[in-house]
């Protein structure tokens, strides 16, 4: 229960006045943001702001439920680091340099969590590129949505936050930023089909973002 609160306390107090005062954030299709889990919410990866925009656009009623999916190497580098992404965000650590039996146990817990009924949110990039540029995506999130026939997967592209908080840096530059929320992908027949069907997705959403016509 502490945890809880102090998720809702922290998305309350610091992430959204810091998404939705300091940014100029443009949302597009916020309805088809999901009202409860189990969902994959399926995110391009531009900036380590990205977590805390998409944490920003739920409901404090639904905030505890969502459940980022991140790089353990880089969110629990130190203690505080730990405590902050463990028992305030409540990520779901990922080593991305561990062998595959330490990245199947953690997957364990994504799966755990989908049970739970709670919203993840994941890049399926695996990591972040250059700044505004798509990487190739991964099968993580294929073989995730496939043993939950219940759970959608949204696709989501944002534009921007790279240029607010490029790779590399720790300084916080205010910049117009889109949001853009697609309907949920069905075709989980195959990871080729699902991908290729994910990243037309990304390539359609994209052209509704205002700062892809002006940058």
């Amino acid at each position: 229960m502490l945890s809880k609160a102090l998720k809702v306390l922290f998305v309350l107090l610091v992430v959204k006045p810091l998404v939705f005062v300091a940014l100029g954030l443009n949302v597009i299709n916020r309805n088809n943001l999901p009202e409860k889990g189990p969902v994959l919410i399926a995110a391009n990866h531009n900036s380590h702001l990205d977590t805390l925009v998409l944490l920003a656009l739920f409901p404090i009623s639904l905030v505890y439920k969502v459940r980022p999916v991140a790089a353990a190497d880089y969110f629990l580098s130190n203690r505080f680091s730990a405590w902050l992404s463990l028992n305030v965000i409540g990520i779901i650590p990922i080593n991305r340099t561990g062998n595959a039996a330490e990245r199947n146990a953690l997957f364990n817990e994504c799966h755990r969590a989908l049970d739970n009924g709670d919203i993840l949110l994941i890049f399926p990039e695996g990591s972040r590129g250059e700044p505004e540029v798509m990487s190739e995506l991964k099968k993580g999130i294929y073989h995730l949505a496939k043993d939950h026939d219940d759970c959608p997967v949204i696709p989501v592209v944002m534009k921007g936050l790279g240029m607010s908080l490029p790779k590399g840096t720790a300084m916080f530059v205010p910049f117009n930023c889109d949001v853009v929320i697609g309907e949920p992908v069905d075709q989980i027949n195959c990871s080729e089909t699902f991908l290729s069907e994910l990243q037309v997705q990304y390539t359609e959403l994209s052209k509704h973002c205002i700062t892809q016509h002006t940058t």
